[in-house]
């Protein structure tokens, strides 16, 4: 038996799932589902983000949390994409996601990319969650057969992301109760988490870890001393909040499970990271000790639960339509030009 829940294998074996309250079957989607309209779909994407990750390593995170704040809002039906129009409130303005999402220039690169080489035939949701699965293969993390055939929403939810993204300051409960109102167990919280293995995060996410932690006027005590100075280096008290740090301070851009050591030394850089491994008592803690042990583990799950993920919620079939632009919905071009949020550090937790 496996304490820690499905492995990659056994989750696709599953044909009905439930998600947050939203019946539906895994054999809407298939790896296959684009092999005689656009077989060369993967080769367009990985292109695109082979010549981008060259020059912004950082970007391959970015993706992966993208991808993640698609789908915890509404379910993965590209709505994050859409910008403001005089119907649409975007997403992007949501707490969670302003000033913090990034890589939207780079969907819609590969949406060209992609339209170009087969008009009107892919997903804007479908390229976000492949475009999530090659990043972690060209940061030399696990690879997987992404499940395709999701349609694009035509709305968006400025109000449910705001409500449904956990945030770097969440506690243990507060993530296990974000989590649960997705149906996700405690371990696909744990393998999610460990997203966190590349990308950075912005100080002003993280700051108050390190001068006043809950209005105690003091650091988070679970912060190991030595890193609490690193960190305080670069984000000085009272300082603008934007400059950078490694989410994983040992291979920030290589997707490993060194982010669950680094738990276990206190180097977590948000709270809601350092929480799986230093709440007393939590669950969570066995977990990431196995996860730091054997990283094949936690590439299993972590492939199961993305793939959990990608099924939230989506549209296939009639429902929803193949956006041309993926910034606005289909004879829409008014959104096109608006742009509601600028693209910087890490907001919410993944």
């Amino acid at each position: 038996m496996n304490p820690l829940g499905l492995s990659a294998t056994a989750f696709c074996c599953m044909v009905f799932v439930l998600i947050g309250g939203v019946p539906f079957s895994n054999a809407q989607l298939d790896p296959s589902f684009y092999n005689s309209t656009c077989s060369n779909l993967d080769s367009i994407v990985r292109g695109v983000l082979t010549n981008v990750s060259q020059s912004d390593p950082r970007m391959l995170g970015s993706l992966i949390r993208l991808h993640f704040h698609d789908c915890f809002v509404q379910g993965c039906d590209a709505s994050i994409l859409l910008n403001d129009t005089a119907t649409i409130v975007s997403e992007q303005s949501a707490p969670p996601n302003n000033n913090s999402i990034r890589g939207l220039d780079v969907i819609n690169q590969i949406k060209t990319a992609v339209e170009n080489a087969c008009p009107n035939t892919v997903s804007c949701a479908d390229i976000l969650a492949l475009s999530a699965e090659i990043s972690s293969d060209l940061a030399n993390g696990p690879t997987w057969q992404v499940p395709l055939g999701r349609r694009d929403s035509l709305t968006a939810n400025n109000s449910l992301a705001a409500q449904n993204l956990p945030a770097p300051t969440f506690n243990l409960t507060r993530l296990k109760s974000n989590f649960d109102n997705q149906n996700f167990s405690t371990t696909d919280l744990v393998a999610l988490s460990g997203g966190h293995t590349i990308g950075r995060g912005q100080c002003r996410f993280f700051v108050d870890r390190l001068y006043n932690f809950s209005n105690t006027g003091n650091p988070d005590s679970t912060l190991n001393t030595t890193y609490l100075q690193t960190l305080q280096a670069i984000c000085p008290n009272g300082g603008p909040g934007t400059n950078l740090t490694d989410l994983d301070p040992t291979t920030p851009d290589t997707f490993d499970s060194n982010y669950y050591s680094n738990l276990q030394v206190g180097k977590g850089l948000f709270q809601s990271d350092q929480e799986l491994f230093s709440t007393n008592g939590s669950d969570t803690i066995s977990i990431v000790n196995s996860f730091a042990n054997n990283q094949t583990l936690f590439f299993e799950n972590f492939v199961a639960s993305m793939i959990k993920m990608g099924n939230i919620g989506v549209l296939t079939g009639s429902q929803g339509e193949i956006r041309t632009q993926c910034n606005a919905v289909n004879g829409n071009s008014s959104g096109l030009a608006t742009v509601v949020t600028k693209e910087d550090g890490m907001a919410s937790s993944f």
